[in-house]
């Protein structure tokens, strides 16, 4: 059997797809730009090398004796066609058994998210694939959210009432490690994968405010108003503050509230709760 080829190996779930599929006995290609952090990550426990999505001089490299591949869109790729190049170069290369894209819930009725159109084009290249679509990473709040909540207490997220079935992306990376580690028995799927439980941002306010043992506010902003904040007070860039955006609407109309039992199924394990999350990452939040 040949090796799995793990792009964003340093990401949330990356790094968490990359781990377990070691642990199973695997042999694992990690790819990123920065080579020498990759190195520094995986000493001695993959092989590492430079890939970008963007330059076709990196693919043989990456895909000599590469037989899996995990495919993560780099963030700052808006445009889903940035990734026809490089499924044209797995097409054409041949002997790919799986190739396991990390996608979006919801996304086979939303055409708006670019994760839609990359999942098609995997699917009319022909290859085995497996998609893998989550419902929002447990990892955005002491991620991306952590700032606000660490220094000022407030969560800012603009979804109202909403529900989300939030997800770990450590399950995620298990799921991913053994589905890459069984391909056959999962070509041509798509698993859509949730946590045990789809709660409000009321609900992380208040387990968020007990585990760290002071008081969380979620601030409950419009739309409009957390854009302009991410992009002007965080300095987030703009098109991944839209691409926030888009998906918090999505959120604040009901599409992130679905519970499914594919994880579980799948691994043979449940998923874990959004307070054990919290209890395991403390220091994100912590003074």
């Amino acid at each position: 059997m040949g090796k799995i080829l793990v792009t964003g190996a340093q990401g949330n779930v990356g790094a968490y797809v990359a781990q377990y599929a070691i642990s199973n006995g695997e042999q694992v290609k990690v790819a990123s730009r920065g080579l020498k952090a990759l190195e520094t990550q995986y000493v001695n426990s993959a092989e590492c090398i430079y890939f970008d999505f963007t330059d076709s001089s990196s693919f043989n490299a990456a895909l000599d004796g590469v037989d899996r591949v995990f495919i993560v869109r780099p963030p700052q790729l808006g445009a889903p066609e940035d990734l026809k190049p490089f499924i044209e170069a797995m097409k054409n290369q041949g002997g790919i058994k799986l190739v396991s894209f990390l996608s979006l819930i919801g996304v086979e009725k939303n055409p708006a998210p670019p994760h839609h159109k990359i999942e098609k084009y995997i699917e009319q290249a022909k290859l085995p694939y497996c998609h893998i679509r989550p419902s929002f990473f447990m990892q955005n709040i002491s991620g991306i959210h952590a700032f606000e909540i660490k220094h000022f207490d407030r969560i800012i997220v603009p979804v109202k009432n909403a529900l989300t079935s939030f997800i770990d992306t450590e399950d995620i990376g298990f799921l991913v490690a053994k589905i890459l580690s069984e391909s056959e028995k999962h070509q041509n799927k798509a698993y859509s994968i949730t946590g045990p439980e789809a709660i409000s941002y009321w609900q992380v306010e208040r387990i968020l405010s007990e585990e760290l043992g002071r008081k969380i506010t979620y601030a409950n902003p419009q739309p409009l108003f957390a854009k302009k904040y991410w992009t002007d007070v965080r300095g987030i860039d703009k098109e991944y503050s839209n691409v926030m955006g888009m998906l918090y609407m999505m959120t604040r109309l009901g599409t992130a509230k679905k519970i499914t039992s594919t994880f579980e199924e799948v691994t043979g394990r449940k998923p874990q709760a959004f307070r054990q999350f919290v209890k395991k990452n403390l220091n994100a939040w912590e003074r």
